[in-house]
C-alpha cells in the first residue's frame, strides 16, 4: 500500500485549557496562530511490516520513525529523540460528542512526570470502544475534567523516568494501557499524542518479536480478556463460548482460552464473513449469529464471555454453576459485569506467548491509520465492522 495524506489546519486561537485540570502543573495550554502542513508516506506490504517518514516538525528537530513486525533495538528508536520539547502535537476534545469534537492541536504541553511515572515517546497507539464511549460522555460522571487527549493503549520508547522508577530506563521499548481504571478518573492526557506519562506499574517491556503497531493493539484488550477469564476461575479442560469473537477482546479471549488456559472446547460467534477467521484463532465451533440463535444451541458451556452485550441470551447457554462475563449492556444473573484494572504484570506474564507466536496481535486489514487520520480511524471503529484492532501509526 502506498498512500499520502496532508493535514493543513488553519487555526487561530488565544485561550487556555488549564483551568479544569486535575493536575494544575500539567496544563494543556493553547495559544497560537499558525498554518501547518504535514505529509505522510506509508509503505505497507500485506503483512503488518511498514515504514513511515514524517518530513516536517515546526518546533523541534525532525524525527523519523520506523517499525516492522520484527523488533528493533531500543537504542534505534531512543536515539531519534535528541531533546525533549515543552510542547507537542496531540488530538484533543474540549466537549463531549461525535468525531467532530476531535481537534488536532499543535501546542499541547508535554505532561510532567510524577515520581512513579515514565514519559513515553509514543510510536503507536490503538483505539478501543471505551475511547469513543468516553468521548460521547457515556461515563462523564466518573471522567476526568475536560479537555481530554484520548487514548488508552500505547507502545513507545521511554525518554524520561521519575525518581521512584526502578524497572525502566531511558531507551526502553514499552507498551501498556496507560489508565489504571478504564472508567473511573482516567488521565486527561492520553496516548493520542507525541508523548504520554504513565505509571511504571502499568507498563511492560514490549515483546521483542512484535513491532510497535502490533504491541499497541494489545494492552487493554488482552488484559480484559485475561483478567475476565481469571475472574471466572477458567482452567484446563473447561469449555467456553465467546460472543463477538472477531472483535478486539473476543479475538484474544479465543486465543488465551486455548493457548494459556488449556480450554477443551472453544466456540465463538461472528457474522458470516468472519467464520474462517474465528477458526484461524483456534475456535472449534464458529457460529454465524445472523443465521443461528445461540439460545438454540444444544450444548452448554462452562463459561460464556459476552463481549457484545447479549447477557440475557448468554445465560441460557451456560452450564449450571458456570459463569457469564459481561463487558457491556444489561447484566442478567448469573452474569456479572467486568471492567478491567490495568496491570503491567499481566502483560509481562503473557509476553512469552506473544514472543513465541502462540498468541497473536490482530489488527484489522483496514485498521492502520496515520496520526493525521485519527478522525477517520474513530469513524471506522464506530461502524462496528472492525476485525481485531484499529491502530494509529506512525505517531511523529
Amino acid at each position: 500500500m502506498y498512500a499520502t495524506s496532508a493535514l493543513t489546519p488553519q487555526l487561530s486561537a488565544s485561550h487556555s485549557l488549564s483551568s479544569n485540570l486535575s493536575q494544575p502543573s500539567h496544563p494543556l495550554s493553547l495559544g497560537f496562530s499558525f498554518t501547518f502542513r504535514e505529509t505522510w508516506k506509508v509503505f505497507s506490504p500485506p503483512t503488518t511490516s511498514f515504514s513511515a517518514q514524517r518530513v516536517s516538525l515546526p518546533h523541534f528537530s525532525t524525527l523519523r520513525v520506523s517499525a516492522t513486525s520484527q523488533a528493533s533495538p531500543a537504542s534505534t528508536e531512543a536515539s531519534k529523540v535528541s531533546s525533549l520539547p515543552s510542547e507537542m502535537k496531540a488530538w484533543v476534545y474540549g466537549e463531549y460528542g461525535g468525531v467532530d469534537v476531535l481537534k488536532f492541536e499543535n501546542k499541547v504541553s508535554v505532561p510532567e512526570l510524577k515520581e512513579d511515572q515514565v514519559l513515553v515517546k509514543v510510536v503507536a497507539a490503538a483505539l478501543n470502544p471505551v475511547d469513543f464511549k468516553r468521548r460521547q460522555g457515556k461515563f462523564k460522571n466518573t471522567d476526568s475534567p475536560l479537555p481530554t487527549v484520548p487514548g488508552y493503549d500505547v507502545a513507545g520508547v521511554v525518554v524520561k523516568v521519575g525518581s521512584q522508577v526502578k524497572e525502566f530506563k531511558e531507551g526502553d521499548e514499552v507498551y501498556g494501557d496507560i489508565h489504571e481504571k478504564a472508567l473511573d478518573g482516567p488521565k486527561q492526557s492520553g496516548s493520542l499524542a507525541e508523548y504520554t506519562a504513565v505509571e511504571e506499574k502499568l507498563l511492560a517491556p514490549k515483546p521483542k518479536n512484535l513491532g510497535f503497531a502490533e504491541a499497541a493493539s494489545l494492552p487493554l484488550a488482552i488484559e480484559t480478556a485475561y483478567e475476565g477469564l481469571e475472574r471466572t476461575g477458567f482452567s484446563s479442560g473447561k469449555s467456553i463460548l465467546v460472543l463477538n469473537g472477531a472483535g478486539g477482546v473476543g479475538s484474544l479471549v479465543i486465543q488465551l482460552a486455548k493457548q494459556v488456559f488449556g480450554a477443551s472446547r472453544v466456540a465463538a460467534t461472528s457474522s458470516s464473513g468472519k467464520l474462517d477467521f474465528l477458526k484461524s484463532l483456534g475456535a472449534d465451533l464458529a457460529i454465524d449469529y445472523t443465521k443461528e440463535n445461540i439460545e438454540d444451541l444444544s450444548e452448554k458451556f462452562d463459561v460464556v464471555y459476552d463481549a457484545i452485550g447479549q447477557c440475557d441470551k448468554a445465560v441460557k447457554v451456560v452450564k449450571e454453576g458456570g459463569s457469564v462475563v459481561a463487558l457491556t449492556g444489561a447484566v442478567t444473573p448469573p452474569g456479572f459485569r467486568f471492567v478491567v484494572t490495568s496491570n503491567g504484570a499481566v502483560l509481562k506474564k503473557l509476553n512469552p506467548y506473544l514472543d513465541s507466536g502462540k498468541v497473536k496481535a490482530v489488527i484489522d486489514p483496514k485498521g492502520l491509520f496515520p496520526f493525521s487520520q485519527v478522525v477517520e480511524a474513530f469513524s471506522y471503529l464506530e461502524t462496528n465492522r472492525a476485525k481485531g484492532k484499529v491502530v494509529i501509526h506512525p505517531i511523529p
